[in-house]
């Protein structure tokens, strides 16, 4: 009607953004949400949904979801499943648990993040896990906690020992000149390195992936989960290690037949393993790892630190506000 005002107000109703597997509850400290709050609500999840149904509760009305390396798979049926999601942030700039080509069939942008401008944190984790298991530090620590016998162990002492590096980029280079830095002979293997590169980090060539495993005290893996290196590591490989080998991964479970590697250290084919990746993630609670005497576990903690996580979730409140500006940026296709 002319001249009439209508005293009805326009609701505004903001985006929902979830946030997943935020474990330590650091999320929000570690970046300035402020710049979206104002257009999106945000929500913290700390708790990892085991099941594939209570995530689909939590998460069904939100347009936008930051996800925390590969603890949650993101696939066509789950895609299908979540109708309003427009926005998939990853942390780092690679994801193996995110079908990319489903995203884009249910147009969803897939977006990622940087990282800390060194690798050190996975290097640090991975020295941490050798020395540790080198001189059974966590059967010594459990006897003083327990009051237990005083000193109930013999270490391994990694001076003149062979380090064998297997994939030799950014971390598994600065392992090996660690490795020199200890007095260990280092050697490398993958697929296509060269003699120069092997040179550049302090390493020798192995002729072989055999020969590597054959003659290294301590063998630590550095590869990308691909289908060239799933199972890299199987019963022939383990069965070729020395009795007094240790195993080292920080990288990617499934590169090391779990199977195998749980007969090689029940039957003692290898001394130990240090080990910070699984199959399958938490590790259920009655996982062989959590029990097994000569194995070192950490709960995939090799890029757990304050400095990855500022960087991390800075770029994905970053990658929200470019979305919300109609320009993404860091999208992984």
């Amino acid at each position: 009607m002319d001249g009439v005002i209508s005293d009805k107000k326009e609701v505004f109703l903001k985006m929902r953004c979830a946030v997943l597997d935020d474990y330590q509850n650091i999320a929000l400290s570690m970046a300035d949400w402020s710049s979206i709050t104002n257009n999106v609500e945000v929500r913290v999840f700390n708790q990892h949904f085991s099941s594939e149904e209570d995530l689909i509760n939590a998460v069904i009305d939100c347009e936008i979801i930051v996800a925390m390396r590969e603890r949650t798979p993101f696939h066509d049926a789950l895609f299908a499943r979540l109708p309003a999601l427009k926005l998939l942030v990853t942390t780092g700039m690679r994801n193996a648990s995110i079908d990319l080509a489903a995203a884009a069939q249910h147009d969803v942008i897939v977006c990622g993040t940087g990282g800390v401008s060194h690798s050190r944190a996975t290097v640090e984790l991975t020295w941490t896990l050798i020395l540790s298991i080198s001189r059974n530090i966590t059967q010594e620590v459990r006897s003083i906690q327990t009051n237990g016998p005083w000193q109930t162990t013999i270490g391994t002492d990694i001076y003149g020992k062979r380090l064998g590096v297997i994939g030799l980029g950014k971390i598994g280079s600065d392992v090996a000149r660690i490795g020199k830095a200890f007095g260990m002979d280092v050697t490398a293997w993958s697929q296509n390195l060269t003699e120069e590169r092997a040179e550049a980090a302090g390493a020798t060539l192995a002729s072989s992936k055999e020969e590597l495993l054959e003659k290294s005290d301590f063998v630590s893996i550095h590869l990308v989960l691909s289908d060239r290196t799933k199972g890299l590591i199987g019963r022939p490989e383990l069965q070729r290690m020395k009795k007094s080998a240790y195993l080292i991964n920080t990288s990617r479970a499934p590169i090391v037949d779990q199977v195998a590697l749980k007969d090689a250290l029940q039957n003692h084919w290898i001394a130990g393993a240090g080990l910070d990746v699984f199959e399958t993630e938490p590790l259920p609670d009655n996982d062989s790892f959590r029990v097994l005497p000569n194995v070192f576990a950490t709960p995939h903690i090799g890029y757990v630190t304050h400095d990855t996580y500022r960087v991390w979730y800075s770029e994905a409140v970053e990658d929200i506000q470019a979305y919300l500006s109609g320009t993404p940026i860091r999208v992984i296709s």
